[in-house]
């Protein structure tokens, strides 16, 4: 009695996946790849609407399949809920919609899960699909050269980048295999006598995933990945600093039972010939002749956004004085205006002088009892 209640709550189970499984799919409906970003999905959503739309199109069935594209943009253009989709398709978005389904920031839990588990675990052990610790592929860091000037002022770059990603239809080249533990490993047994078996894990590239295995030759998806080409925005602000990264999440190459890693564009600031940097200051060094630095001048200055300012020195200038100029170094980051600029004079003296001038400073400083010392 008890096996004959399991055996139909295994074909139960088994009836409501297959359901689960003739789902529509989104990304087939707009004709796009599973990594598709919001720029993809926006573009491929406004050609399949044009082309459905039953004012324009009488077909028989438009108005249906206009219907589905617009549930699969409504879908796929909502990060929340094309997470869900991914994870518990179709079926598990709409417990995810239902009243008290976990909306507003999470998903209440596996609609099969339980049943799954329950039904496996009398048939031989198993694990959820959540606890499968899906791995990611490497990180990639590349340097972002900015000049003083870009990183004053703030600046746009686009950048193109070029990554391996999966198949539409990779998922059709697997196949089950219990024996794997994951990507690249399989799980060995052996036995060493009568009643004692031993477990070894093995490497095996065929193994993508727990429970998964690469079928060769499988005309689906033949090498795996593909080549795809990316445009990313990077929006560097004004102020940023050397080191800062910009991190774009789940963008770097695919592989079969792993996700995407991170790739992260690092700050390195390119040298200037006029100004060096240190935290939200800058410096500069001005050289200025003998008779400014006595007499006291105006120095006309370009800063590195092009605009050009004035420091007024009044007094006598002593060699490798520095002036302090407030506001006018690098942007702070919390928006609150500038850092300062720091000026050292170099006094450039002449390499001789006449003895008429010689005179004549002596004359000129004699009141100020520094004569003696020309």
């Amino acid at each position: 009695m008890i096996t004959n209640h399991l055996n139909k709550l295994f074909f139960l189970s088994l009836l409501a996946a297959l359901q689960v499984i003739e789902c529509v799919d989104f990304y087939k409906v707009l004709g796009i790849k599973r990594n598709a970003n919001a720029k993809e999905i926006k573009k491929a959503y406004r050609r399949k609407s044009l082309e459905l739309h039953p004012d324009k199109n009488p077909e028989e069935g438009a108005a249906e399949k206009f219907a589905e594209v617009a549930r699969a943009y409504e879908v796929l253009s909502d990060d929340e809920k094309r997470r869900i989709y991914d994870q518990h398709g179709e079926e598990g978005l709409k417990m995810h919609e239902q009243p008290g389904g976990g909306g507003g920031g999470g998903f209440g839990g596996d609609p099969f899960g339980d049943i799954f588990e329950h039904m496996f675990n009398g048939f031989g052990g198993g694990r959820r699909r959540g606890d499968s610790g899906e791995q990611k592929t490497p990180d990639v860091r590349m340097p972002l050269r900015l000049s003083l000037e870009d990183l004053y002022k703030g600046t746009t770059i686009d950048v193109e980048y070029v990554r391996e990603v999966l198949c539409v239809h990779w998922e059709e080249c697997t196949s089950r295999a219990d024996e794997c533990q994951g990507p690249g490993i399989r799980l060995k047994r052996q036995q060493l006598a009568p009643g004692f078996v031993q477990q070894v894990q093995i490497q095996d590239e065929r193994c993508i995933a727990r429970g998964k295995a690469w079928r060769k030759n499988c005309k689906a998806c033949p090498q795996k990945t593909e080549t795809e080409k990316i445009d990313l925005t990077v929006d560097v602000s004004a102020g940023t600093r050397q080191g800062e990264e910009f991190v774009y999440e789940g963008v770097t190459d695919e592989k079969p039972g792993f996700s995407a890693g991170d790739l992260r564009f690092v700050v390195v600031e390119v040298g200037h010939t006029e100004y060096s940097r240190d935290g939200d200051n800058l410096y500069t060094t001005k050289e200025i002749p003998l008779v400014d630095a006595l007499t006291g001048f105006k120095l006309t200055l370009t800063h590195l956004d092009g605009q050009k300012f004035v420091i007024t020195v009044d007094g006598v200038t002593e060699c490798d004085h520095i002036m302090r100029v407030p506001g006018k170094g690098m942007p702070r980051r919390n928006g609150r205006g500038n850092g300062d600029l720091y000026v050292k004079f170099d006094v450039d003296f002449p390499d001789e002088l006449t003895d008429k001038q010689k005179n004549a400073i002596r004359e000129i400083l004699a009141d100020s009892g520094n004569g003696d010392e020309l």
